[in-house]
């Protein structure tokens, strides 16, 4: 058996153990692990961009990757209700790369930390035929704002922070270098995590996750991990003029995008009856007792069967 025949998640179920340390709170499973310290609850992440495959040298400048590495991984810390705090970064780089190139990762890594008061503290350097880039961020969580994958409660309603479809699209244009559609190409190129969001609501949800596989993969993950099941409404799903319009133009389907394109930074969260009215964003379904995951379209539900971004397909 090859991984790709059992793919990123089904590898990820293969090599996942309870954790034995008590004080580790959520290990595999969730946007990132949780810990106890002596000072509270402590909150780590980790992410690899890989070139070719998260980014392209002819499409990105130097100082959006760097952006795009940090923002990516702000994104799984919020997504836990926690602030970003630490950032180990390691990189493999081919030899004969300028250093400039190297400078201007630095400055887009740098500009991201500094708008969310994060410090780069360390790292690793080594040589690779082609750009490697993993970051190891800490954050930290008070237990009452804490948010997992696993609160989801039947009658809870799933609710997006914003518009999605905008990674898939931007992505899509670039593929096919069409030109045009500057919002949703700058969306694709400048990615950003919904930190601001995450800690309003984080008091209020009962579960959340970012969006970097897609809505539907998403909710699937919050429903596992919940034990439950849900109903997406298709025409619920926020999709912004430009994404249908960049779609039409590909002769392609925008839901597609949004549904299970990935690379969108948005959150995802199931949220009681009782506090509605305490959050904001986009209404797309709803939590079920069954673990079944649904879409609702035109009068009619429908299993959902396609998958979302994986690495190994």
């Amino acid at each position: 058996m090859k991984v790709k025949d059992i793919g990123e998640f089904g590898l990820i179920d293969r090599i996942t153990k309870k954790p034995k340390d008590k004080d580790i709170l959520i290990g595999i499973g969730d946007d990132a692990a949780v810990f106890k310290t002596r000072k509270g609850l402590q909150v780590l992440t980790t992410d690899c961009l890989v070139e070719g495959d998260h980014f392209r040298r002819e499409w990105f400048s130097s100082a959006q990757i760097g952006m795009k590495t940090i923002e990516v991984n702000v994104s799984d810390i919020a997504a836990m209700g926690a602030i970003p705090k630490y950032v180990l970064v390691s990189m493999a780089l081919p030899n004969n790369i300028d250093v400039e190139f190297v400078d201007g990762l630095y400055e887009g890594m740098w500009k991201t930390c500094e708008k969310y008061n994060i410090e780069i503290i360390g790292g690793n350097m080594t040589h690779s035929e082609k750009i490697i880039i993993s970051i190891t961020l800490t954050g930290e969580v008070d237990n009452k704002n804490l948010c997992l994958r696993s609160g989801a409660k039947p009658g809870d309603f799933i609710f997006v922070s914003d518009h999605l479809g905008n990674g898939r699209a931007g992505l899509r244009l670039f593929q096919e270098g069409i030109d045009g559609f500057e919002k949703v190409r700058k969306h694709y190129l400048e990615p950003k995590a919904q930190l601001k969001t995450a800690l309003k609501i984080s008091p209020f949800v009962n579960s959340m996750i970012d969006v970097s596989d897609g809505l539907a993969p998403e909710i699937k993950h919050i429903c596992n991990q919940s034990k439950c099941g849900a109903i997406i409404y298709k025409d619920k799903v926020p999709i912004s003029d430009e994404v249908r319009a960049a779609a039409e133009k590909l002769g392609e389907d925008e839901y597609d995008y949004a549904l299970f394109g990935g690379e969108d930074f948005e959150l995802v969260y199931t949220v009681s009856k009782e506090n509605l009215e305490k959050v904001n964003g986009f209404l797309v379904g709803e939590i079920t007792k069954n673990k079944k995951i649904s879409l609702f379209s035109n009068g009619k539900e429908s299993a959902i069967e396609e998958k979302g971004y994986d690495h190994f397909f």
